[in-house]
């Protein structure tokens, strides 16, 4: 898909704000109400073109990216599955000192290559790296979908700043392909997101679609129940619930051509709240994107039900409200895959920015676009 360069206003009134500025002031009882309803600002946007390349590897692919504030910088995750090049991270800048993100303000100063725990770089096809959060003790969890295709897990694994490989988190075996493709992860629908609450007590990620056993993917007549699931501070899942990805909302061009939609990042604000960001793509039209406020409070806790039930009877799903459309931006969207929050301003407002995956694709970029709050 063609991306514009075109540029839309700076100021965007949505049901961001106080959602934010609520969790990250305090953790609300999870029998509280939700957040009131306030303005956040869009300030702007950076490319950086497909191709572009940094010490021998060509950066693409980013599929998530955390902000250290302790360093300034934003580790950013490649979900190349050491095809093009070994399966690595980038470390970036981001200028937003004057308040605005502009051309020119993102830059690469690092690269970081994935290494398992004995030193080695990971064999082409045997990841599908997607999100990565910054823990408290200053190392990284990093989650891959795995491929369905062929029988290769899903895994949230901690790995240290330097790359190496230090934990391998335990993952439901009903998440693990089988060889008939009926149970676990879809095959580019599994663990695309991934974060930690304000306090790192807990990191959450989630299935962009269904499990096969549980339910179809999204299309333009259907929703998906995908899994949400959640880890302690001992790195052990703890609970899990059912959200719903909504259907497609644009048939594609022709009609019988490829079309999408998924959870692809979680940013959480509490253990029991998150901004869940649905992508979908359908082809003909282009991408379109959701920011939605999740609450799991009241969501029945499926961790170690290997199987839905496929009309979700006694199953209680995940709370969710829309809070922002990005089709109101008025700027061509690209494939729009990562969250974080990022620095307090010097005027008090909390920014948050998102990034796209470019799928190594001449006709897209890496996009990224900048809030406040």
């Amino acid at each position: 898909m063609t991306v514009s360069m075109h540029r839309c206003s700076r100021r965007l009134v949505c049901s961001l704000a106080a959602v934010v500025g609520a969790a990250l002031t305090s953790i609300p009882a999870a029998a509280d109400p939700l957040p009131d309803i306030g303005p956040a600002s869009f300030v702007g946007e950076d490319l950086l073109p497909t191709g572009l390349m940094f010490r021998g590897t060509e950066v693409g692919g980013l599929s998530g990216f955390s902000y250290d504030a302790a360093r300034g910088v934003y580790y950013a995750i490649s979900d190349d599955r050491s095809t093009i090049d070994p399966a690595r991270f980038y470390t970036l800048r981001i200028s937003l000192a004057d308040g605005s993100l502009d051309d020119g303000d993102v830059s690469v100063v690092g690269v970081t290559r994935l290494r398992d725990p004995r030193g080695r770089l990971f064999p082409p096809g045997s990841l599908d790296p997607e999100s990565i959060a910054l823990t408290p003790s200053r190392t990284l969890v990093i989650t891959s979908e795995g491929d369905a295709s062929q029988l290769i897990d899903p895994f949230v694994r901690e790995f240290s700043l330097f790359g190496r490989q230090l934990s391998d988190a335990p993952v439901p075996s009903y998440y693990d392909p089988t060889a008939d493709l009926t149970f676990g992860v879809r095959t580019n629908l599994g663990f695309e997101s991934g974060g930690f609450t304000p306090d790192g007590r807990f990191f959450f990620t989630g299935t962009e679609n269904a499990l096969a056993q549980d339910g179809p993917t999204a299309t333009l007549m259907t929703t998906s129940p995908a899994r949400i699931l959640r880890f302690d501070q001992a790195g052990s899942p703890d609970q899990e619930f059912v959200y719903i990805v909504e259907t497609v909302p644009d048939p594609p061009i022709p009609p019988d051509a490829f079309s999408t939609n998924g959870l692809v990042e979680l940013l959480p604000l509490s253990p029991t709240r998150l901004l869940a960001m649905e992508r979908s793509f359908s082809t003909g039209v282009g991408n379109d994107v959701r920011i939605y406020l999740v609450d799991t409070a009241g969501a029945t806790d499926t961790l170690g039900l290997p199987a839905l039930p496929q009309d979700l009877s006694g199953v209680q799903v995940a709370q969710k409200t829309l809070v922002l459309d990005l089709d109101v931006l008025g700027v061509t969207l690209d494939n729009l895959e990562g969250l974080t929050f990022g620095p307090v301003l010097p005027d008090g407002r909390q920014s948050l920015l998102i990034v796209s995956d470019n799928n190594f694709s001449p006709t897209q970029v890496t996009q990224f676009l900048a809030f406040t709050v």
